[in-house]
């Protein structure tokens, strides 16, 4: 697999010169100064393409080139969209940058509840809790009928939290689920937003009445409208999963398991119609058999997101070492090596360490964290490359 890291562009304090020095041969990035919606021009590509290459990498994934929410939830200027989309991607594909990664999530890209979970060695990991997730659901965002989608260990557990909640720390879940891990992501929502809850709200209307098989039809019509690009430029479009992958706010989420993947790849039989295996966002979920899924998709898959998480006992989930967890990176290397080598792959998030949290660095998207796991991948690589080699696997 090619070694790739996520990099957001000349104004990330993780420097190109830096990342050369760590063995990262691809960079995965996106035209983060270009507002939803906007066509990509030419110019920009290359330019962002060009200072790549001038430290000695290519630009191989973008991620992301946004969908607009309105194609999601089929608003009226969807096609004039989906037209200025497939401009993009004729752009990008002109230029050589063809592998393009997406989400179709409604409103919210990723969700976590604590950025900076504390391990017992010092370091910090991101952790997904449900109780503070449905008090986030139930008192800050009062969504209606917000208790019915909640199980009712996960509602006895919220009702202990809400006894102990102040305002500092309804804060801490309002800039934790809203704003920090979206702003630098989705365009929906930006630092210093004035009043990001009632904002959400107002997007949360926009998919009234969407349930998860018009979503689905959503999706069938966007990849429909922009193979006919993707085939004549070589771009391979690769959907990344839901994470977590499960229902969220009443919007329905239709990337989260072997059927729903399935479903995709076969509503549109396209080569370039394909995914990105986000192992941290699958093993999230207890009903995903991580190992498994890799065998079945490798084949459809175009991008590998390698990370991993473990799930705990009352539905919570942190993110583990990428030695640990349930997604079984060894095997997973293992299956793409063999199945389909030469896949680009960056080791997505990682644990804050070495003073990390001192650098303002975007949540999830550490430095010397994810150093390490690019080390402890490589290893993981080299070894494979020995079995292949030897005949053994």
């Amino acid at each position: 697999m090619e070694k790739t890291w996520r990099w957001f562009g000349p104004n990330d304090k993780i420097t190109l010169p830096m990342l050369r020095q760590i063995g990262v041969e691809g960079i995965v990035t996106a035209l983060h100064h270009i507002p939803n919606g906007e066509i990509w021009p030419t110019e920009e590509i290359e330019k962002i393409k060009s200072l790549i290459a001038s430290h000695g990498m290519r630009w191989s994934v973008v991620e992301s080139l946004p969908v607009s929410e309105s194609i999601k939830y089929g608003g009226p200027d969807r096609d004039e969209l989906i037209e200025k989309y497939k401009v993009s991607l004729a752009n990008l594909g002109k230029a050589g940058v063809k592998t393009v990664c997406y989400n179709f999530m409604p409103v919210l890209d990723w969700a976590r509840t604590d950025l900076e979970s504390p391990n017992p060695d010092g370091t910090t990991n991101l952790y997904f809790n449900r109780a503070e997730f449905a008090y986030f659901d139930i008192h800050i965002l009062r969504r209606p009928g917000a208790e019915a989608d909640w199980d009712s260990r996960t509602l006895e557990r919220m009702e202990r939290l809400a006894a102990t909640m102040t305002p500092e720390k309804e804060n801490s879940l309002v800039e934790n689920i809203v704003i920090k891990t979206q702003g630098f992501v989705n365009g929906n929502f930006s630092e210093g937003e004035l009043n990001p809850v009632e904002k959400f709200r107002e997007l949360l209307k926009l998919y009234d009445g969407i349930d998860k098989d018009t979503l689905r039809a959503n999706l069938k019509y966007f990849l429909e409208a922009i193979m006919p690009v993707c085939r004549e430029y070589g771009v391979n479009m690769c959907v990344h999963p839901d994470d977590p992958p499960m229902p969220v706010f009443g919007l329905p989420r239709i990337v989260t398991c072997d059927e729903d993947i399935e479903w995709f790849l076969n509503a549109v039989p396209d080569e370039h119609n394909g995914l990105t295996f986000c192992a941290g966002s699958l093993s999230a979920g207890a009903h995903n058999d991580v190992p498994a899924l890799a065998r079945k998709y490798a084949s459809r898959t175009w991008f590998v997101h390698l990370r991993s998480c473990e799930v705990l006992p009352d539905g919570d989930f942190r993110e583990a070492s990428h030695l640990g967890g349930r997604a079984d990176i060894i095997s997973l290397v293992r299956t793409f090596e063999t199945v389909k080598p030469g896949l680009p792959m960056r080791v997505d998030h990682a644990r804050q360490m070495l003073g990390d949290e001192k650098m303002g660095y975007n949540a999830g998207y550490s430095f010397h964290g994810r150093m390490l796991a690019l080390g402890q991948v490589e290893g993981i690589m080299a070894t494979v490359a020995r079995e292949i080699q030897e005949n053994r696997i």
